[in-house]
């Protein structure tokens, strides 16, 4: 147990060294956003290849141009009649960094472990396309996917949103658009450490977080690039903790005791259930910004992969209240 400990501890460590040097420019001051996306780039670990049934590259129609998206089939698809669950998902990475490649071993996993076809989309990123361009992309991907489930070979009762950080956002809003306008109807949101609040408020007395990985100023830079230093941080788009979560889809929600967004999260799961919404949360001891992604080198991370993977597959079983 204390080498695993130690180890993962080790990791910990080695991971903050690179975040900080990744992010260095941010607690500068100075953070430019093509140096930031450049350098996080340059400090990636090589991801362990996890073999799925097959990745189609795609463009499909966007608001500003085609969008790309990234479709991964799982290795084994079950009964060759039955129609797969289909997952849209949005990358983390502050709606200003990553792309379809950092989040590649992510989208593999979920394919795999949750027998589903996989859509991952590359949306406009941030300050070159601030919000709610991301928004944007994100909506026009979920209602493409949508309209070519039956070419996918996918089942249209039951699709899901999902992402990571800014991803977790864009999951939730797309959720709230989904209700609203009247459909594509969502069976389920997977909100893993979601951004649902940009007002940035102090951390709750006690909480933890993870030296060096995401602090207070990279969280304060990282919604000036995507709202601007003027913008609304309490429009319901970009905090969706402040909207009505009356009829949303039932949800699952990730969070990491030592994540800033810690707190947030669970607050969102909070008030999910007090509007009657089905939703669960789930609190990793050693979970810091970004570990969900880093299932190839963390046994935790690993854990909460197969986790979730299990969620959705009960979730999304034929015949359940969300199909």
């Amino acid at each position: 147990m204390l080498r695993c400990v130690t180890d993962i501890a080790s990791m910990q460590t080695e991971l903050a060294d690179r975040m900080s040097a990744a992010f260095a420019s941010i607690a500068a001051g100075d953070g430019n956003a093509l140096e930031v996306r450049a350098s996080l780039k340059a400090s990636r670990r090589p991801a362990r290849p996890v073999p799925v049934g097959w990745v189609d590259e795609h463009h499909i129609p966007g608001p500003a141009g085609p969008l790309p998206v990234r479709i991964y089939f799982p290795l084994d698809p079950g009964p060759s009649r039955e129609k797969l669950p289909v997952l849209v998902y949005f990358h983390g990475g502050g709606f200003v960094l990553c792309d379809l490649d950092s989040h590649d071993s992510c989208c593999r996993r979920l394919a795999n472990g949750a027998g589903a076809i996989v859509v991952s989309v590359d949306y406009r990123l941030a300050p070159e396309s601030p919000f709610p361009a991301a928004i944007d992309d994100a909506w026009a991907a979920t209602q493409w996917v949508a309209a070519h489930c039956a070419e996918l070979g996918a089942d249209p009762a039951r699709l899901v949103v999902a992402g990571d950080s800014a991803g977790g956002n864009l999951a939730a809003v797309v959720a709230m658009l989904a209700r609203d306008g009247g459909g594509p109807a969502i069976a389920y949101q997977l909100l893993i450490y979601p951004v649902v609040d940009q007002r940035r408020k102090p951390a709750a007395p006690g909480a933890k977080s993870a030296p060096g990985v995401l602090t207070a100023a990279h969280m304060q830079w990282f919604t000036e690039q995507y709202l601007g230093c003027d913008g609304d941080r309490t429009d319901v788009r970009a905090s969706p903790v402040l909207g009505d979560v009356t009829g949303l889809p039932p949800a699952h929600i990730v969070t990491g005791a030592l994540d800033p967004l810690c707190g947030e999260g669970e607050e969102y799961a909070r008030k999910l259930q007090a509007a009657g919404v089905p939703a669960t949360v789930k609190r990793y001891e050693h979970g810091f910004h970004g570990f969900f992604n880093l299932a190839d080198h963390l046994p935790f991370a690993a854990e909460a992969s197969d986790d979730v993977c299990a969620v959705l597959r009960t979730a999304l079983l034929e015949g359940s209240p969300c199909s």
